[in-house]
């Protein structure tokens, strides 16, 4: 795939000779947010593989051979969190069991937040935490994978650590280091490129934040109804208040007795917008809410339709942040 440069990933062709494609490190990434993060720091050095099909959703997939290929070939297996993609435990250890693992919700000091468990939040709700751990390396895993599992009790279900983090800015820049730091072990002729890739990448994310924040001003006494609890840490980064999620924690089916809730939460408290993802069927939102004054728009955490390079990150963000000015637009009319 050709590299595309943007503002979020910087070349530094003059600094830093391209090494030869035997040197690079093959990495294997599970979703299109951090295949950007992973190809903003690898920069002209290589290219990672994305092993989950674009547009799929990550709860739950069947790895196609070609994409069981990208695990058993790589050096390297980057991805969010066992709670995530609990399905993806199996593949790792057997696929990719010499592999160096970076699983990210393990990079200690990132923010995170619990699974918000009911159909309407509250603004108390998942309040954010430190991750702490106790690793000797703490980014890098090979063969710990079980043990890993059962000390810090993973879970796959709506209860429990929310997974979604990357749509924390301030979560995205740690990886960023860690993720840098992985490939540095494992190339060091490239390490500068890597490291020097990644704080220009933190300095973009810093700027694009400050921008995300000015947009969304007006946007913190907006309320809206997403389709699964995915966007609490973007929620928390920009000030702004989901009021309840159609489907719980891992986009599992909502109940009768849910869907109740949310409509009397939108025909009760005249909440303008109700997002569906492009993930899953859209004539669930269509047939519970159709009838309400509700606008009905389409929100996604994974970029789906973006263009997979180092610039899907932050064109992520800002779509998000899109999405929620014309919730307040539509709100306010």
């Amino acid at each position: 795939m050709p590299y595309r440069l943007t503002y979020f990933a910087l070349p530094l062709l003059t600094a830093f000779p391209l090494a030869t494609l035997a040197e690079v490190p093959r990495v294997a990434v599970d979703i299109p947010p951090v295949y950007s993060l992973v190809a903003t720091v690898m920069g002209d050095v290589g290219t990672p593989e994305l092993f989950i099909q674009p547009g799929a959703s990550p709860h739950g997939y069947s790895l196609r051979p070609s994409e069981a290929s990208a695990l058993d070939s790589a050096d390297l297996v980057i991805w969010v969190s066992d709670s995530l993609t609990p399905w993806l435990e199996g593949p790792v250890e057997h696929l990719a069991g010499d592999a160096h693992h970076l699983e990210l919700m393990d990079v200690p000091g990132i923010t995170t937040l619990a699974y918000r468990e009911e159909a309407t939040f509250t603004l108390d709700e998942g309040q954010a935490h430190e991750h702490k751990h106790d690793h000797e390396h703490p980014h890098a895993k090979s063969h710990d994978h079980h043990d890993h599992q059962d000390h810090h009790g993973h879970h796959h279900s709506h209860t429990g650590t929310n997974p979604h983090a990357w749509l924390s800015p301030s979560n995205a820049r740690q990886w960023l280091t860690a993720i840098a730091d992985q490939l540095s072990d494992l190339d060091p002729d490239n390490a500068a490129a890597y490291r020097d890739n990644a704080a220009q990448g933190q300095d973009a994310l810093i700027a694009l934040e400050q921008q995300l924040q000015e947009r969304l001003a007006h946007s913190a006494d907006t309320r809206f109804i997403v389709f699964h609890d995915a966007y609490q840490y973007f929620e928390e980064a920009f000030n702004v208040q989901a009021a309840g999620a159609i489907s719980i924690g891992d986009a599992s089916a909502p109940s009768p007795a849910h869907i109740k809730a949310l409509q009397r939460l939108v025909n009760e408290e005249n909440i303008q917008c109700v997002f569906s993802e492009p993930q899953f069927n859209p004539q669930m939102v269509n047939n519970v809410f159709g009838d309400t004054s509700a606008y009905l728009g389409v929100m996604d955490p994974l970029g789906v339709g973006l263009t997979l390079d180092a610039g899907l990150y932050a064109a992520l963000l800002e779509q998000l942040a899109d999405e929620i000015t014309r919730c307040t637009r539509a709100e306010s009319a």
